[in-house]
């Protein structure tokens, strides 16, 4: 029986692990493509104007709000999504915050081509993106959790935050491990800020070709 039981354990976390593992697939796709794509784009703001760089600044704020968000949300989930249902911390207000940190880092992407269009983009596909691994991974924990999980769908809200349902809740047994994983996945996103530097400087050299601007 105890056997039976570590093995029902193992297919639960390994079948919520498969839908994680497609987040972060789904968020390195996303980040690579677009990045690619902007190697030829540039802001219709110039790089050494006020407002060029105060989009900028803006994203690096949004990019350490995602990272700081993403390990709050760890703090709680901690390894227990596939065993209870978690509402306390960010899990009070949002069914899916990981996926709303990622989106808000991400808008931080899009914000190191000083340009306004940068966030709605990347911040509109990866939130599209992500909609479709929520679908999927609800229909997994209505099946795994019953009845807890569906009261907690009719409470809080699938992705955007109802921040006058929060309550402080419990972290449960904290793994490390699992923060730490966050940390550095969390730290990709820090790479945009050279990586979109590199391309401002390669543009105004003349040794990339800008084929459109964004406003």
């Amino acid at each position: 029986m105890v056997d039976e039981v570590k093995v029902s354990a193992d297919n639960q976390t390994e079948g919520l692990g498969g839908y994680q593992h497609t987040r972060r697939i789904v968020l390195a796709v996303l980040i690579v493509v677009l990045f690619c794509a902007l190697l030829f784009g540039q802001s219709s703001f110039p790089p050494d104007t006020s407002v060029h760089e105060s989009i900028e600044m803006f994203g690096v704020l949004l990019i350490f709000l995602g990272i700081v968000g993403r390990l709050w949300s760890t703090l709680y989930i901690g390894g227990r999504k596939s065993a209870e249902v978690v509402t306390g911390g960010p899990y009070s207000i949002t069914r899916n915050p990981l996926y709303l940190f990622s989106t808000l880092a991400a808008a931080g992407v899009g914000a190191q081509i000083g340009s306004f269009s940068g966030i709605i983009l990347f911040s509109l596909l990866c939130a599209g993106a992500f909609h479709i691994v929520i679908l999927r991974e609800e229909r997994y924990l209505k099946e795994l959790l019953g009845a807890p999980y569906q009261a907690y769908l009719a409470k809080v809200p699938r992705f955007f935050p109802n921040l006058a349902l929060y309550q402080e809740g419990d972290t449960g047994s904290f793994r490390p491990r699992l923060l730490l994983n966050t940390l550095l996945d969390g730290l990709v996103f820090l790479v945009a800020l050279p990586a979109f530097e590199l391309i401002d400087g390669m543009q105004q050299s003349g040794m990339l070709p800008v084929w459109f601007t964004l406003p």
